[in-house]
């Protein structure tokens, strides 16, 4: 499913970095740094797919030319800690192809950048060899002045202001949604907080349930579900790029082990919304055969099979949650059922009533403690891998020593 992800940090001095250089490794080209003397070139790094600098129409001309950009960049700041340039990073929908995704980026950039005196300099990469292989995302290096005919001016602290970069999450998100609606695609993405979709989900699945709709209910109580989990925390630049390089830092850690508590979420939401399908699609052809019944019973009250009737689909989505969090409250409320049928028979709940009663709270500690046991198994298991080697290491040198002995016997008689 698509994601959303903006990050906004700056590239300053006080931090010992330069514009030329981000330039240069973020594009995998080589730029010579005028300032310092310093030469940075990655034009043997892999993983981009797509580069272009993308400028205001009055802008010189050599604003397209990468080096000599990042250059003037460097060299209209004289401070040494000057902030030099604005890094945008984004995650790309991997459900649009190459180039939707490149017209993404570049419709996105001209209107929140370019258009208000910025240079932006684009940089699509792919997947990184290891880790999910949906991770297409992009670098987007701005500049910190603006630009006129004759070269760069003066700075803009506007583009500073907290509102701007929320205006710029809510552009992504609004301009990232049009680009898969427009491709017939149906996930979409949010800038908001987890929570307050959740929030949402909540409110729009009982909204729905009071007028009827339970498809929708339905829909947007399994959607809470998916959204009951924990941000990804941030990682700095330099965190980021050692993720990339799978080197197992104690940020990345933390940062791998919150995305597989997520995917585990995901996986509950994802069995949930299945069995909601077809539950949908059973009870849609009840609703046909009863309109023109072809065989008594046929009728979806009082005929049929039972367990394509409401009560009976949630208690199995109460089962299919308790199988993943038998230890959680949502396994206490099914050895209490039975306690609490005749309740349920004098006050019936919709179906997306009783999913939503079955699904409040995800035990994330209960998820953690699993997650934990299986990266532990796998750490066993790899040990064991590693003695066994050690072994089988052993008994061959062994024998080469024994061979080496029968043959210095036999040579000696």
């Amino acid at each position: 499913m698509a994601i959303y992800h903006l990050r906004a940090t700056m590239i300053s001095r006080s931090a010992g970095r330069s514009a030329t250089a981000a330039a240069a490794y973020r594009s995998a080209s080589h730029i010579e740094d005028h300032r310092t003397g310093l030469s940075f070139d990655y034009r043997a790094r892999g993983g981009v797919d797509h580069v272009e600098i993308v400028a205001p129409a009055h802008a010189p001309e050599w604003a397209q030319d990468r080096a000599a950009l990042w250059n003037a960049v460097e060299a209209a700041e004289t401070r040494k800690n000057s902030q030099v340039a604005r890094e945008i990073r984004v995650a790309l929908p991997a459900e649009l192809d190459h180039a939707q995704r490149v017209e993404l980026v570049r419709d996105f950039c001209q209107r929140q950048f370019v258009d208000k005196g910025m240079v932006a300099d684009i940089a699509l990469h792919a997947p990184g060899r290891e880790g999910d292989d949906r991770n297409h995302h992009a670098h987007i290096l701005l500049t910190t002045r603006e630009i006129a005919a004759e070269g760069f001016t003066t700075k803009n602290r506007d583009w500073n202001a907290v509102e701007v970069l929320e205006g710029w999450r809510e552009a992504w998100a609004q301009d990232a949604n049009l680009a898969l609606e427009q491709s017939g695609i149906e996930a979409r993405i949010d800038h908001r907080t987890l929570e307050a979709q959740r929030i949402e989900a909540l409110e729009l699945s009982s909204a729905a349930d009071v007028r009827g709709d339970e498809a929708e209910a339905l829909h947007q109580t399994v959607r809470a579900v998916a959204l009951d989990r924990p941000p990804l925390p941030q990682l700095s630049a330099g965190a980021w790029q050692l993720k990339e390089r799978g080197q197992e830092v104690a940020a990345v850690r933390v940062w791998h082990e919150v995305k597989a508590h997520a995917a585990e979420v995901a996986r509950v939401a994802q069995e949930l919304a299945g069995q909601v399908r077809s539950w949908l699609e059973r009870a849609a052809d009840h609703v046909l055969d009863r309109m023109q019944p072809t065989e008594p019973g046929l009728a979806y009250e009082g005929g049929g099979d039972s367990r394509d009737r409401p009560q009976d689909f949630a208690a199995r989505m109460r089962e299919a949650w308790a199988a993943r969090d038998q230890r959680s409250e949502i396994g206490d409320k099914r050895s209490d059922k039975r306690e609490t049928q005749s309740e349920e028979r004098e006050a019936p709940q919709s179906l997306a009533e009783r999913l939503r009663a079955a699904s409040k709270g995800l035990d994330h500690e209960e998820i953690a403690a699993r997650l934990a046991v299986i990266r532990q198994g796998r750490e066993v298991e790899g040990q064991d891998k590693a003695r066994e080697l050690e072994r089988l290491k052993a008994e061959e040198l062994e024998r080469e020593a024994r061979r080496v002995r029968d043959n210095g016997l036999d040579h000696g008689w």
